[in-house]
């Protein structure tokens, strides 16, 4: 089994790339992707058993991340939510840390910190191939 994992970008470039990345390196599945807050709020609030890891980003084409963390806040001990942004500020950061997240990850500079942090969770949750 795979981290099936969920991602909420509304740049498809980087959407893409980062889904390649991440199921070619980590043992990732993507299990779905949405452009905007309320896509991702949908998705992933009806569909509580059929993810373990949400990426989001927070400046969406329409919405906010901040409201899919928001909309996420209540979800089992084991699925874990992650912000990917370029604007990862220290306020984001402490933001994000009131919404529940459970890591954030600069776009520009710390997308291997973010390989490493899905890796890991794979292992963890005894994913590994």
């Amino acid at each position: 089994m795979k981290l099936r994992t969920y991602l909420v970008e509304d740049n498809a470039t980087i959407r893409e790339n980062l889904i390649g990345t991440l199921e070619e390196l980590a043992s990732v599945q993507a299990v779905g992707v949405a452009e905007t807050e309320a896509d991702g709020k949908a998705w992933l609030t009806s569909h509580p058993n059929q993810w373990d890891l949400a990426i989001v980003d927070l400046f969406l084409r329409q919405g906010s991340g901040l409201g899919v963390l928001a909309a996420c806040r209540e979800r089992q001990a084991h699925q874990k939510i992650v912000v990917l942004s370029n604007y990862a500020t220290p306020d984001i950061r402490a933001r994000c840390a009131q919404l529940g997240v459970d890591a954030v990850f600069d776009k520009s500079n710390e997308i291997d910190a973010l390989l490493d942090y899905c890796i890991a969770r794979s292992e963890d949750a005894g994913l590994n191939q």
